[in-house]
């Protein structure tokens, strides 16, 4: 029987996802093997009968430059009796795979790491090579390589800031955004810095104090009123929805919100608008201080993560993809595939990576002390500084409430 290969996805979409599995399976197509693509992510793995895709080269021609995910995703997170009852190894040995790819973010992953783990405890002959991807950024790949799709998502989020900038300008209101990054703010951080926002605010920045809905919102509102300074009455403000992971439960009550959470214990944020409930908090504040302010929530997130692939992440995870036959072939397994900037393939061993009491792969967040940031926050931001406070009396009754660098205890 030939030897074959098997791909699933897990997690949420990322733009290159296609673009990866497509590669994957031209690479291994041209060598002789079977590709076989498992819907449903590691619930396919647990199912005795797992729902499949048999990915020729017409299918991984057509779909290599698109968005979105032929071969279906999902967030299922195996239990340890999973693995003790239900690992379907008869379909591995049925179809003779050789390989299992894995395709996703930190809890992919970290999943990725255990199903690696439990092939090595049973001495089941089938490798596993693992491609990090998440729009988030937020995997702890070497020397600031970013996770494939974040580029592609931070396109497309700085086309839908750059439009909102413009109405903002054009009619004269504030629009306040809010971006996905459950864990870093690099996806907002992105938007923002390549848009000129005059305020963005990610969990990072809190780095010497404590994330609280008012300094939240009194981040935004000293950006307004340095731009009524100025003479500006318009602008927009990009807020990670990261601040939310932040919060303590009293904080939470405060901002109104009432979160469910999915199975791997994160607040399901992707059923409430982070945009509107920042914009009401903002509205109240402002109500009290009596300046008049017109606030427009926008979300990012959704919008963005089956966005077509620009030219890099195509390039990139084509690059990814063919390195998995590189690292297979050179008897790698357990590992995550990475490519340096050169286009240098090599393993990341999961095992290395992961924290040593959760066993999860910990994320990569943004360094707010690097020249890269301090230099968007010290030059392309606007807020109020000691400077400012004679000129804002005239809208804030105690401006160094609202000065950026008190507000963060910097």
């Amino acid at each position: 029987m030939k030897e074959s290969i098997a791909i699933l996805t897990g997690g949420g979409p990322a733009p290159g996802m296609n673009t990866v599995v497509g590669s994957v399976a031209k690479v291994f197509l041209r060598n002789g093997y079977r590709v076989i693509g498992l819907h449903g992510g590691y619930g396919s793995l647990f199912s005795a009968t797992p729902r499949t895709v048999e990915i020729d080269f017409p299918l991984a021609d057509n779909i290599f430059n698109k968005g979105g995910s032929t071969v279906i995703m999902s967030r299922y997170k195996p239990s340890a009796e999973d693995f003790e009852k239900r690992f379907n190894l008869d379909f591995f040995k049925q179809n003779n795979v050789k390989l299992l790819v894995t395709v996703g973010g930190d809890d992919t992953a970290s999943t990725a790491n255990r199903v690696a783990k439990f092939l090595e405890d049973k001495k089941y002959p089938i490798a596993n090579v693992h491609v990090p991807k998440t729009i988030d950024n937020d995997l702890p790949l070497p020397n600031g390589t970013p996770t494939f799709g974040y580029e592609s998502a931070r396109e497309g989020g700085a086309h839908i800031a750059t439009a909102v900038y413009e109405d903002a300008h054009t009619s004269e209101n504030w629009f306040v955004l809010a971006a996905m990054g459950r864990s870093a703010g690099h996806l907002a951080f992105g938007i923002g810095a390549s848009c000129h926002f005059p305020m963005i605010v990610i969990p990072e920045m809190f780095n010497k104090t404590t994330i609280t809905c008012d300094k939240i919102v009194n981040l935004v509102i000293s950006a307004i009123v340095k731009r009524k300074i100025m003479g500006e009455n318009y602008g927009a403000a990009i807020i990670s929805e990261g601040v939310f992971h932040e919060l303590s439960f009293e904080e939470i009550k405060k901002s109104g919100v009432y979160f469910s959470y999915d199975e791997h214990g994160h607040p399901e944020l992707g059923k409430i608008s982070k945009a509107h409930v920042f914009c009401e908090m903002i509205d109240t504040r402002l109500a009290e201080l009596k300046v008049k302010v017109k606030s427009r929530p926008v979300e990012i997130g959704y919008e963005v993560r089956c966005d077509v692939p620009v030219a890099y992440d195509r390039q990139y995870c084509t690059l990814l993809g063919t390195g998995v036959y590189d690292l297979y072939k050179a008897g790698h397994t357990g590992c995550m595939v990475y490519v340096d900037n050169t286009g240098k393939v090599s393993p990341l061993f999961l095992k290395d990576l992961q924290d040593p009491t959760t066993g999860k792969i910990p994320p990569r967040t943004v360094d707010v002390n690097s020249q890269y940031v301090q230099t968007i926050l010290n030059h392309v931001c606007q807020y109020i500084t000691p400077a400012d406070y004679e000129a804002a009396k005239k809208f804030l009754p105690n401006p160094a409430e609202f000065d950026f660098k008190k507000i963060l205890n910097w």
